[in-house]
C-alpha cells in the first residue's frame, strides 16, 4: 500500500466515523458502538476520535461516555445549507405546497448514512406537535418519508450497506426488519413516493417525493407533514398528489435551468 492509499484510507476512516455519530445525534454513540458500526481497529478508532473532538467536530459526554456532533461540525453544515443552490429551486414550489396543503413542508437531501434539512416552510397555525426538523437538522433515512425516497434511490450496495447497520425503532410502527423495509424500498421507486406512517413519530404522518437533477439522478426530496388523524377522516390522496406534483415541478426547473 502507498502512502496516497493509506492516506484516503485514513480520510475515509475520519468521514465514517463523522457519519456515524451524527447518524445517532439524538442518543449519542459510544466508542464501542463506533467500533462496531465502522469495523476500524480499536487504536486508529480512538485517536481518530480523539483528534475530532480536539478540534470541535465531535464532543464527548463524560457522564454517559457518547459521542456527538460538535458545535463546529454544525456550523459548517450549516453555512453549506445556507449557501446550497438547490433551496433557491425548491423554495418557491415549497412555499406553493405549503399554501396548498395547510401542512408543514419540507426540502431534505442525504448526506452519508443520515438525511439533512435544507429547508422548511412552517404553517401560520401549527398543529400543535413539535417537529423535529430544524434546517440543518438530521433526520434517519429508514423511517422518514424523505429518507425513504433518498434511500430507494441510492447504488444497490450502498443502500445494503445501511440497511445492514441496526435500524432504531423509533415507535412500534419503525420498520426494523431490512427484508421489510427493502420491499417497501421497491414500492418507492415503482409508485414515486414514500409514506412515513407513525414510524419516526407517533400521531404523525408523512408524504414525500424525489426530486431529479437534470441527468436524471434523485438529489433531494420534499415532503408534507401532518396528523395521522386525517389519514383516518379523508385519505391522504390529496397529501400524495399535492407532493408528487411539486417534486416534478421542482424537477422541470432543474431539468432545464440552464436552458
Amino acid at each position: 500500500m502507498g502512502a496516497s492509499d493509506l492516506a484516503m484510507s485514513t480520510v475515509e476512516k475520519v468521514f465514517q466515523i463523522i457519519e456515524q455519530v451524527v447518524s445517532h445525534q439524538e442518543k449519542g454513540l459510544s466508542f464501542s458502538g463506533v467500533v462496531s458500526r465502522t469495523n476500524f481497529p480499536k487504536a486508529s478508532t480512538h485517536r481518530i476520535l480523539k483528534s475530532l473532538v480536539g478540534m470541535g467536530y465531535l464532543r464527548f459526554d463524560d457522564e454517559i461516555g457518547r459521542y456527538f456532533g460538535g458545535l463546529k461540525l454544525s456550523f459548517l453544515g450549516s453555512e453549506v445549507t445556507a449557501h446550497f443552490d438547490l433551496k433557491q429551486y425548491v423554495r418557491p414550489q415549497l412555499l406553493k405546497l405549503q399554501a396548498e396543503t395547510k401542512h408543514p413542508c419540507h426540502l431534505g437531501i442525504r448526506s452519508g448514512n443520515v438525511g439533512v434539512y435544507l429547508d422548511k416552510i412552517e404553517p401560520s397555525r401549527p398543529f400543535g406537535i413539535k417537529l423535529f426538523s430544524d434546517v440543518g437538522r438530521s433526520f434517519p433515512l429508514h423511517c422518514t418519508a424523505m429518507g425513504k425516497v433518498l434511500l430507494a434511490a441510492l447504488d444497490p450496495r450502498k443502500r445494503k450497506e445501511i440497511l445492514s447497520g441496526k435500524l432504531e425503532p423509533f415507535t412500534l410502527k419503525t420498520i426494523t426488519d431490512p427484508a421489510i423495509l427493502e420491499r417497501e424500498l421497491k414500492k418507492i421507486r415503482r409508485c414515486g413516493y414514500a409514506v412515513d406512517r407513525e414510524e419516526i413519530t407517533r400521531g404523525i404522518m408523512c408524504v414525500a417525493a424525489p426530486v431529479q437533477s437534470d441527468e436524471g439522478e434523485i438529489v433531494a426530496a420534499v415532503s408534507a407533514t401532518f396528523p395521522a388523524y386525517i389519514d383516518k377522516e379523508r385519505g391522504i390522496a390529496s397529501e400524495i398528489q399535492a407532493v408528487t406534483r411539486c417534486a416534478a415541478a421542482v424537477t422541470d426547473l432543474l431539468k432545464g435551468k440552464d436552458g
